[in-house]
């Protein structure tokens, strides 16, 4: 075998396991959805259990191609779920910095977060009307109340588990604390810290459509509370669906974010391997 075939035969057996996997999920998705195509059929209830080309066919029609529902829904929705959550980086990650460096701080700061972040944020949604009123602002500050602990304990995490050999070349070449964190805690921390930003950014997205289904005349939360209030099951489906692809298409551009963020975390890694 040349050296060239050598080379090629790594990256074949990479895109085909690759390949495979896709494969693999695809298909499973594809019987999930021939499965219930069959037991809607059978059942013939559309009214409470229709069928997955019908819950299609109003998925592309309320959403894809309607440029109205993304004006009046989608972009309020995004809004206020970037709001709160982008609020939650930024606090999350220089509140936990600032917990990692310190272990004095850490012991002082846990039992007030540990016992913050145990209050349900829906329950909190009463309160926030009657500071806040049912504006933008009570959505937002609701998503960044629910989605700050994970991001802000990952971090304390990430940055306090920094190797001590690390610690002790950064003091012993007297580089600047600033440079420190810049160059040394936070690129070691990032891998939790995304953990963080991966789980905050599932739960904004819960947290937004909780926060526009009571208290919001815009949103595609209001519009999913809208379509069951006026018993339009068909909608309900479609918006649920909807939100679905939203969710996965956010964690997918997050994804890719990290994944060029920390892809010399890979190579670390593998070069372990």
């Amino acid at each position: 075998m040349t050296g060239a075939a050598q080379a090629a035969r790594p990256r074949l057996t990479t895109v085909g396991g690759l390949l495979g996997a896709i494969a693999l999920r695809v298909g499973v998705l594809v019987a999930l959805i021939i499965v219930w195509q069959v037991a809607t059929t059978i059942i013939d209830d559309p009214v409470r259990w229709p069928t997955p080309t019908a819950i299609a066919e109003r998925l592309w029609a309320t959403w894809l191609v309607n440029p109205d529902a993304w004006v009046t829904n989608l972009m309020p929705s995004l809004v206020r779920l970037l709001a709160g959550w982008g609020l939650a980086v930024v606090v999350g990650i220089a509140l936990g910095t600032l917990v990692g460096l310190s272990a004095h701080l850490r012991d002082f700061v846990d039992p007030i977060v540990q016992f913050l972040r145990a209050i349900p944020p829906p329950a909190l949604l009463p309160l926030f009307l009657v500071l806040l009123g049912i504006g933008d602002a009570m959505k937002t500050v609701m998503i960044f109340f629910g989605v700050v602990w994970p991001i802000l304990l990952n971090t304390a995490d990430g940055v306090a588990s920094v190797e001590p050999l690390l610690r002790d070349t950064g003091r012993a070449y007297r580089v600047r604390p600033l440079d420190q964190l810049i160059y040394i805690f936070l690129p070691s921390a990032a891998p939790k810290i995304f953990a963080g930003l991966r789980v905050s950014l599932s739960i904004a997205v819960i947290l937004m459509v909780l926060s526009e289904v009571y208290t919001a005349v815009s949103g595609v939360g209001f519009a999913l509370v809208q379509a069951q209030r006026t018993f339009r099951s068909l909608d309900v489906w479609a918006t649920i669906v909807f939100l679905a692809i939203l969710g996965y298409a956010l964690n997918a551009i997050l994804g890719l974010v990290e994944s060029y963020v920390l892809r010399w975390h890979r190579t670390a890694m593998a070069g372990r391997g």
